[in-house]
């Protein structure tokens, strides 16, 4: 019996060596044989599919070529979209037009998620940044308003006379801090009802994009000098500019 077992075995090797099949190391270079054969009747089948790394490789290089023809795809038919002049596809171009310039609204969410789950974000302040609506809001700088809303068309400066910490005038999410070309060191909030603030000129900035900050918590400093005594401050809603003293009680001086 046992030499029965050997000749068999042995005869599964020469059988293999003649496929190209290496018995260490298990790997195949002819993959189909035609006529089962002795180890094939008791379970043992031919490999098809080649090594598993080439295999990895083959799939990842297919997978990026997938992404490739759809981000091509994408591409061509948002262009046509725009280039077409048809009362059919209207709706598609004002949806995406939408998409690509409305800033994702953060602040309205993030007052959802209170309501619907009862307490904030983990990225937003704590309950202490829960601002009551029957709250008077107020300047984001102590100072008087040198020019008017009427005169400067987008907005208000106030000149605070002395070194100033400057807030914001509810909570919401930041979603510009940086240099601007015009207001220079600028911070942008935006708030739960869809209006957002804008604070300009400012010596330096406390807050970072994408932080969701509370009412009257500090957002820069103003430190006056020859070439800047003012802080631009403004507020949009859909895109239009607001008169802030519409929205906020404050006396007008010069």
């Amino acid at each position: 019996m046992d030499k029965d077992i050997k000749k068999i075995r042995k005869s599964i090797e020469q059988r293999k060596k003649v496929r190209g099949v290496n018995p260490g190391t298990g790997s195949s270079k002819q993959l189909f044989s035609p006529f089962p054969e002795t180890e094939e009747k008791h379970g043992y089948y031919p490999v098809f599919t080649g090594t598993g790394e080439s295999n990895g490789k083959s799939n990842g290089a297919a997978g990026i070529a997938v992404k490739g023809i759809l981000s091509v795809m994408l591409f061509f038919g948002t262009a046509i979209v725009w280039q077409t002049d048809s009362d059919i596809l209207q709706k598609p171009k004002e949806w995406t037009s939408q998409v690509l310039t409305d800033e994702f609204p953060f602040a309205k969410v993030n007052v959802w998620y209170k309501e619907t789950f009862g307490q904030p974000l983990s990225l937003s302040p704590s309950s202490t940044a829960q601002m009551d609506q029957n709250q008077e809001i107020a300047l984001p700088v102590t100072g008087n308003i040198t020019e008017t809303f009427q005169v400067n068309g987008t907005g208000i400066m106030i000149s605070p006379g002395e070194t100033a910490n400057v807030s914001a005038i509810r909570e919401g999410v930041v979603i510009f801090s940086g240099n601007d070309r015009e207001t220079n060191k600028t911070v942008t909030v935006q708030h739960s009802d869809g209006s957002v603030s804008n604070y300009g000129n400012l010596s330096s900035i406390d807050v970072h994009l994408y932080q969701f900050i509370s009412g009257n918590q500090r957002i820069g400093s103003f430190v006056p000098n020859a070439e800047n005594e003012t802080v631009y401050f403004s507020i949009t809603k859909d895109n239009d500019y607001i008169d802030p003293v519409q929205v906020i009680q404050v006396d007008e001086s010069n």
